[in-house]
């Protein structure tokens, strides 16, 4: 029996792409700071593989301190950009668990975990990197289009319980990202081969490509990166 989608915050209005044949497998594609899940699901349409559902869900929206406080769609509240910035502790944590939440929706109906790939751009590729490894789920993968590992310092003891330490981590980065620079990606690279077995990290950098969310970029970033992970999933 399906659950309630509506027993699961951000299911209720997430924006879905079905399968078009019986779905064994799902992808969740989480947006990026002052985004929404629109343009991300129009871009998994057009890639759509017919036995997997992509589900985009919206964040809430919140007031963040790095845009002057104004009230816009956040994983969760943000003062800087920088490795050293301080951090939404409380607020990453929650937006995470709200993520498990969608994961166990889904196996809960019948698709096992290791049939899930979680991903995002920019923010909502940072709070996948962390619900990963922090979840005791096994997911299929996980992918990270321009992000950064959130709370990095309390890894790798934060992920003693992840299920996710062979899981395979795609990140994905533009080299003339001014917003978050590719130097931080790689950082990020190298933390997660401390944290996850090595071998399953793959880093890859693409000249001449920013920090965009245009449906342009979004779609060079799918059809290079994404579309090449799931295609044999």
């Amino acid at each position: 029996m399906c659950g309630n989608n509506m027993s699961v915050p951000l299911l209720s209005e997430a924006l879905t792409v079905p399968g078009t044949e019986k779905e064994t497998a799902v992808v969740i594609f989480l947006h990026g700071l002052g985004d929404t899940g629109h343009g991300w699901a129009d871009a998994m349409t057009s890639i759509r593989l017919p036995y997997i559902k992509y589900i985009c869900p919206h964040a809430p929206r919140i007031p963040v301190t790095l845009n002057m406080k104004m009230t816009m769609p956040s994983w969760f509240d943000l003062t800087g950009l920088s490795p050293e910035s301080p951090e939404d502790e409380a607020g990453i944590k929650r937006a995470a668990e709200n993520i498990k939440a969608i994961i166990d929706h889904e196996v809960k109906n019948g698709i096992p975990s290791n049939r899930i790939i979680l991903g995002g751009f920019s923010q909502g590729g940072a709070l996948s990197l962390y619900t990963a490894l922090t979840s005791q789920q096994q997911l299929a993968g996980v992918v990270g289009l321009s992000c950064w590992l959130p709370l990095h310092k309390t890894f790798p003891q934060a992920a003693s319980g992840s299920g996710n330490k062979d899981t395979p981590i795609l990140q994905c980065h533009g080299e003339m990202d001014p917003m978050i620079p590719a130097q931080y990606g790689a950082m990020t690279a190298e933390k997660l081969k401390n944290i996850v077995s090595p071998q399953n990290v793959t880093f890859r950098t693409y000249p001449g490509l920013m920090h965009s969310s245009c449906p342009q970029d979004k779609k060079i970033f799918i059809f290079k990166k994404l579309f090449i992970f799931i295609y044999y999933f």
